[in-house]
C-alpha cells in the first residue's frame, strides 16, 4: 500500500483480490457518513460492482488507530466527458483549457474528457473522521489524479456536488471553480431530492 503523510491508500480492486468480496464487505460495512447518505450507500452497495465493471475505481484511505489500520475515508475516480460554457470561466483559465479541450463554436462551450472525483467522504464511525481532514482527503485524490495524468496527459480534474454553501466553500477553498450546473434525470431527482448538481473544476 502506498503511504502519503501517514495515510495508506489501497485500491478497492486490490483489496478484493487480496481478501475476497466477503471480507471486503465486512470492512466497508463499518463506514458511515451521516452528512451524506448517498456516498455511504455508494461505498456499501455499488462500489464493488462498479470496480468489477471498470466503471470507476475506488480508493480506500487508512490511518493507524489504536495500533491497527482503520478506514478513515475513501474517494472514487471515473473518466468522463463534459462541456464547459465559455462564459463561465475567466480568460486565464480559458487559455489553459485550450490545450486540453475542443471548442465547439456553435455551443459556445469547450468539450473535454477528464477525471471526475465522483465520491469523496470521511468515515464518521467511532470518531474516525477526526483522523483526517476533508482538505487532506481531497488533496490525496487530486495528487492521485496528477500522477495518472503524468502518464496519460491532461491537467483538469472536476467534481459535482449539491448546491450547498458549505460544499461550494469547501471546494472553492481548495482551488476549484464553478463552471456549470448539470440537470438530473427524473430518477436522480427523486433519489437525491435536488434538480441539479454544481460542477466545479480545478487546473492541476
Amino acid at each position: 500500500m502506498p503511504e502519503i503523510k501517514g495515510y495508506k491508500i489501497i485500491s478497492l480492486n486490490e483489496m478484493l483480490l487480496q481478501l475476497g468480496e466477503e471480507r471486503v464487505g465486512e470492512i466497508l460495512s463499518s463506514f458511515s457518513s451521516p452528512l451524506n447518505e448517498d456516498v455511504e450507500a455508494f461505498l456499501k452497495q455499488k462500489a464493488v460492482e462498479f470496480d468489477k465493471q471498470s466503471i470507476s475505481r475506488t480508493q480506500l484511505v487508512f490511518a493507524s488507530y489504536q495500533e491497527k489500520p482503520a478506514l478513515v475515508g475513501y474517494f472514487t475516480l471515473a473518466y468522463k466527458d463534459f462541456t464547459i460554457p465559455v462564459r463561465s470561466i475567466g480568460s486565464n483559465l480559458r487559455s489553459r483549457l485550450r490545450k486540453f479541450a475542443i471548442c465547439d463554436s456553435d455551443m459556445r462551450a469547450y468539450k473535454i474528457s477528464a477525471p471526475l472525483i465522483a465520491q469523496l467522504s470521511k468515515n464518521f464511525t467511532g470518531g474516525l473522521n477526526k483522523l483526517i481532514t476533508g482538505d487532506e482527503l481531497l488533496k490525496i485524490a487530486c495528487d492521485m489524479v496528477s500522477e495518472i495524468q503524468m502518464q496519460i496527459g491532461g491537467r483538469i480534474v472536476y467534481v459535482e456536488c449539491e448546491d450547498k454553501h458549505k460544499l461550494r466553500e469547501f471546494y472553492e477553498s481548495n482551488g476549484f471553480v464553478v463552471f456549470n450546473e448539470r440537470q438530473l434525470d427524473a430518477k436522480s431527482k427523486e433519489d437525491m431530492g435536488v434538480n441539479y448538481l454544481l460542477q466545479l473544476l480545478r487546473y492541476l
